[in-house]
C-alpha cells in the first residue's frame, strides 16, 4: 500500500523542506558533473542493441566527440566486428579464473583514457572474480561518477523486478540481473525493436547463434509467444520512462495544462460501504482504457471511529487487489485537495459516488462536487450511482 502524504502545496500552504532536503541541494551544487547514461534496451538477443550502440558511437565520433569502446561483445557476428573496428578500443584486462583466462573491461584503463563517451556492452554482466566490482553496472556507475558519458545495452529480462515475470513466461532462469535503482541513473532509453517474426528469421539465417543452436533456441526461448510477451514488457517499460520524462518536463516548464497523453483515473472514496462499488467501476474503466488507477481519500479531520477506520482499510485492501495506487492525504477541504491532486498527478478521469442522502447532507455533497468542478483543470468527471444511501 502506498500512503502518500503529498509534500506539495495544499490549501495555499507550502510544506517546508526538511534539513535533509536542503543538505541534498547544497551538496548537489558542489558535486562534479555526472556522466549521462544512454541505454539501448531490447527484448531478446539479436534485436540489434549492440549494432545500434556502435552506430551511435560512430556518429558521435563523426561529430567530433571523443569516443572509445570500453567493452563490446561481438558474439562472432561479422557486422558487429566491422563496426567495432571503426572505433578506438581500450585494451581489455585478462583475468585468470579456475585455470582459464577471461577478458573483462579495464575500468582503470578507461578512467585513465577519460573519453567523452565510453561504449560498455551488456550492463547486466557479472565480472570475473578479481575485478574491482562484481557487476558491470557498478563499473558503469563509476564511469558516470567520473564524468564519462556511457552508452550501454541490456535486455528486458535482466531488470530485477521483471525477472520473475520473465521466468514464469519462458520457464528459463535469468541469472544476471540489474537492480531497478540503477535505471534511475539512465537519462535516455532507446527501445531497439524488431517484430518476433523478423527476429525468428534472423535466427533461422544464422545471424544470432551458430547453426547447431538454432533449432533448440527456436523451440525454447525464441518461441513466438515468448517473444510477444517479452516485447510487450519492454515496450511498457520504455513507455513508463517516457511518461515520467514528460511529467518532469511539464513540471520544469510549469505547464499546468493536462495534455492527456496517458489516461489516469482517480476514484475518490470515504469509509462508506459504497466505496467498493466505486473502486470496482474505476478498475473496469482503467482496464478498458489501459489507464493508471488511483484510490484517493482525503482526511479532513483526525476524528474517526475504529469501525470507520477499519472500513477504510478494507476499501484500501480491495483497491490494491485491483491494482490501484492508494493515496491518503490530509486537507481542510475535500474539493480543494482533490483538485490539487488532479493537477499534480495529471489525472484525466475522476470518479465520485452519487449521494442518495436527504436534506443537508445531500446539499453538502452537491456543494463539494460543485467546488471541485469550478476549480479543477480539464478532467472528465464520472458520478457513479449506488443503491447504498450515504
Amino acid at each position: 500500500m502506498i500512503i502518500d502524504n503529498f509534500p506539495r502545496v495544499y490549501n495555499n500552504r507550502a510544506v517546508p523542506r526538511t534539513p535533509e532536503q536542503w543538505l541534498d541541494q547544497v551538496t548537489a551544487a558542489e558535486r562534479p558533473p555526472q556522466g549521462v547514461l544512454k541505454l539501448f534496451l531490447g527484448y531478446a538477443p539479436g534485436v540489434g542493441k549492440t549494432y545500434n550502440m556502435l552506430s551511435e558511437g560512430i556518429r558521435r565520433r563523426s561529430r567530433g566527440e571523443d569516443v572509445v569502446i570500453g567493452f563490446v561483445e561481438t558474439h562472432g557476428r561479422a557486422r558487429i566486428g566491422e563496426l567495432a573496428s571503426q572505433l578506438e578500443s581500450v585494451p581489455r584486462r585478462k583475468l585468470e579464473y579456475k585455470g582459464s583466462l577471461f577478458d573483462e573491461m579495464d575500468l582503470d584503463g578507461v578512467l585513465k583514457r577519460r573519453p567523452q563517451v565510453a561504449l560498455v556492452d551488456e550492463l547486466a554482466h557479472t565480472n570475473v572474480e578479481g575485478s574491482r566490482h562484481r557487476k558491470r553496472y557498478e563499473d558503469v556507475i563509476e564511469l558516470l561518477d567520473a564524468g564519462v558519458n556511457v552508452l550501454s545495452t541490456m535486455n528486458i529480462q535482466h531488470i530485477e523486478s521483471i525477472t520473475p515475470t520473465v521466468q514464469n513466461i519462458t520457464g528459463i532462469t535469468v541469472r544476471e540481473t540489474v537492480p531497478d535503482w540503477v535505471l534511475e541513473r539512465v537519462s535516455e532509453i532507446v527501445m531497439v525493436d524488431l517484430t518476433p517474426e523478423a527476429l525468428q528469421t534472423r535466427m533461422k539465417r544464422g545471424d544470432i547463434y551458430p547453426a547447431d543452436r538454432i533449432e533448440r533456441a527456436l523451440g525454447n526461448f525464441f518461441r513466438r509467444g515468448n517473444l510477444l510477451a517479452l516485447r510487450e514488457l519492454a515496450l511498457r517499460r520504455v513507455a513508463e520512462k517516457v511518461d515520467r520524462s514528460l511529467d518532469d518536463y511539464q513540471q520544469q516548464k510549469a505547464i499546468q495544462q493536462n495534455w492527456g497523453v496517458r489516461e489516469r483515473i482517480a476514484v475518490c472514496i470515504s469509509e462508506h460501504p459504497s466505496a467498493q462499488h466505486l473502486i470496482a467501476r474505476g478498475a473496469r474503466m482503467a482496464q478498458a482504457m489501459d489507464a493508471e488507477l488511483y484510490c484517493l481519500h482525503v482526511d479532513t479531520d483526525g476524528s474517526r471511529s475504529d469501525q470507520a477506520e477499519k472500513a477504510l482499510k478494507a476499501h484500501f485492501a480491495f483497491a490494491e487487489h485491483l491494482g490501484a495506487t492508494i493515496v491518503r492525504v490530509k486537507g481542510h477541504s475535500v474539493a480543494e485537495t482533490a483538485v490539487q491532486f488532479v493537477r499534480d498527478r495529471r489525472i484525466t478521469h475522476v470518479v465520485f459516488g452519487r449521494s442518495l442522502s436527504k436534506g443537508w447532507r445531500h446539499w453538502l455533497y452537491l456543494s463539494s462536487v460543485h467546488r471541485f468542478l469550478r476549480s479543477a483543470p480539464a478532467v472528465d468527471v464520472h458520478i457513479v450511482s449506488s443503491d447504498i444511501p450515504r
